[in-house]
């Protein structure tokens, strides 16, 4: 009696446990139904094909596609990976030179060629989701079974099966047949690749940039030098002349200190030029993968040449056309376009095939072949929650492609006109600051020659020689200012990397 009570009351409670669970069930199948809804009222019936949403690229662990990689930074073009050990030769150094070297050993085209890779990776990787995969195997296996390890105990037969085997051979076959995901997501690895060539292109552009503003610092420093080497010079030849005057009698002792002053403020402006030119030339070499060991001295310095009068609105339109880092963003917006896209497919039915043939016997001489095929359906049928995250995060990625796409274009258009208004101050300046060293010179002649000829004293020369050094200084900073400003002309219009010579020449 008590033993079928205790089995009453424990089929009552399994009963009970049943009816808890399908009532659990059904509560969270509401609630997850009710989260649903209420997502798609808050977003104003976002899905798959909704064109709202923000944020930034997808995360890790994301499978809405390949990223495009980031192209490296400006402070990246400053290195480079040295490969030549240096001679012992002084190196006679053109820009055609320095750009050619930047070209092979600048660390920046190093990093983009790297990403180009990367990207063919992706393609091919994406590829082969939509390619059959085909594997073979062999397999030979022997084994020995005891009957009572394995609970069966049977009257008359043998407790022990085995030693046993068999030996198979066989190859098996995946193909997706139809994955319409899977053929959006390659053709986006096609686009992320496109963009990563032409961000090498546009590379090419940067190390140009990027020598020829170093080799152009260093032509400036060069200048510099030469014209404080002068300036010591003439201020030694009026040191001289008044420690000549003091010793005749002829001048006070204020004018050889004033002299005296003025010669070693020269020497000290020759040797912080001097050392900023050696840091300029380490520099350039860093840039364009020289040894620190090799020297080098700069040649076939450019000439300073005005450019001819550009049409700004003609300008902006062979940017627009011409800029491979404007093209990249497009086709980058291109991918993320079709990873939107394969995010809609994955509600679409995917068909796939799988199948193997072999052959299979106690060894292979005493085989027989075998085979299997089966052809699979599948369609999503409760995956809203992954369907519309993944769709809202692909609109979000497509949002920000173009907003990033309309901007660049705005940017280059900006750059155009940017470098055509520093160009015309610059040449403005390079006039002017010529004009004010002449005329700095020619007052430096007169002071000394008065000063000479005993008429007046040489604090007029003391402030002439300021003069001078100041003047030769603009100048020599407004010639390094039209240069870069040509350079960066060529880099807003996307010509730099074939026609810097003609930009910085003034052809």
């Amino acid at each position: 009696m008590k033993v079928r009570e205790r089995l009453t009351r424990t089929r009552f409670w399994g009963e009970r446990k049943k009816d808890l669970l399908r009532i659990a069930l059904a509560f969270s199948l509401s609630i997850a139904l009710c989260a649903l809804n209420s997502n798609a009222q808050s977003s104003s019936g976002m899905g798959p094909s909704s064109s709202s949403g923000a944020g930034s690229s997808a995360g890790a662990g994301s499978d809405l596609g390949p990223t495009v990689p980031t192209p490296p930074g400006s402070s990246t073009y400053q290195g480079s990976v040295v490969t030549d050990k240096p001679t012992g030769d002084v190196l006679q150094l053109s820009i055609e030179h320095a750009i050619s070297l930047g070209l092979q050993h600048n660390l920046g085209i190093i990093v983009s060629q790297a990403n180009e890779s990367t990207a063919a990776g992706e393609r091919l990787r994406q590829l082969q989701s939509l390619l059959p995969i085909v594997t073979g195997d062999f397999k030979a296996a022997a084994a020995e079974t005891d009957l009572r390890a394995e609970g069966l105990t049977i009257p008359g037969f043998p407790t022990i099966i085995g030693p046993y085997g068999y030996q198979d051979v066989r190859a098996a076959m995946t193909w997706s047949l139809l994955n319409i995901s899977s053929l959006q997501k390659y053709l986006a690895s096609k686009h992320n690749f496109n963009s990563t060539q032409l961000s090498y292109e546009d590379a090419k552009d940067l190390v140009v940039l990027t020598v020829g503003n170093a080799f152009l610092e260093c032509v400036a420093d060069a200048s510099t030098v030469r014209n404080d080497e002068a300036q010591v010079q003439s201020s030694k030849v009026s040191l001289d002349q008044a420690a000549a005057n003091h010793q005749a009698g002829t001048a006070p002792l204020l004018d050889e200190l004033r002299a005296r002053v003025d010669y070693q403020t020269q020497q000290q402006s020759l040797i912080a030029a001097q050392n900023q030119f050696r840091k300029d030339k380490i520099s350039l070499a860093r840039a364009i993968g020289l040894p620190l060991d090799q020297q080098f001295e700069l040649a076939d310095l450019p000439e300073y040449v005005p450019l001819p009068d550009i049409d700004p609105k003609l300008a902006a339109e062979q940017a627009l056309q011409t800029r491979k880092d404007l093209q990249a963003s497009a086709e980058a917006a291109q991918g993320v376009a079709d990873n939107r896209k394969a995010a809609t497919a994955e509600r679409y039915p995917t068909i796939a095939f799988s199948g193997d043939f072999g052959d299979t016997g106690q060894n292979l001489d005493k085989s027989h072949s075998t085979f299997d095929a089966v052809g699979t359906a599948s369609v999503p049928i409760f995956e809203e929650g992954k369907l519309r995250g993944d769709a809202r995060q692909a609109q979000s990625q497509l949002d920000q492609a173009l907003a990033q796409l309309s901007n660049a274009k705005g940017q280059v258009q900006a750059d155009v006109a940017d470098s055509l208004y520093d160009i015309q101050t610059a040449a403005k300046q390079v006039e002017v600051a010529r004009s004010n060293a002449a005329l700095a010179q020619q007052e430096l002649d007169d002071a000394q020659a008065r000063y000479a000829a005993g008429v007046a004293d040489n604090l007029p020369v003391t402030q002439a020689l300021a003069s001078v050094a100041q003047a030769n200084s603009r100048y020599v900073t407004s010639l390094y200012q039209v240069g870069v400003a040509k350079l960066e002309l060529a880099r807003a219009m996307g010509v730099v990397g074939t026609k810097y010579q003609q930009y910085i020449g003034g052809k």
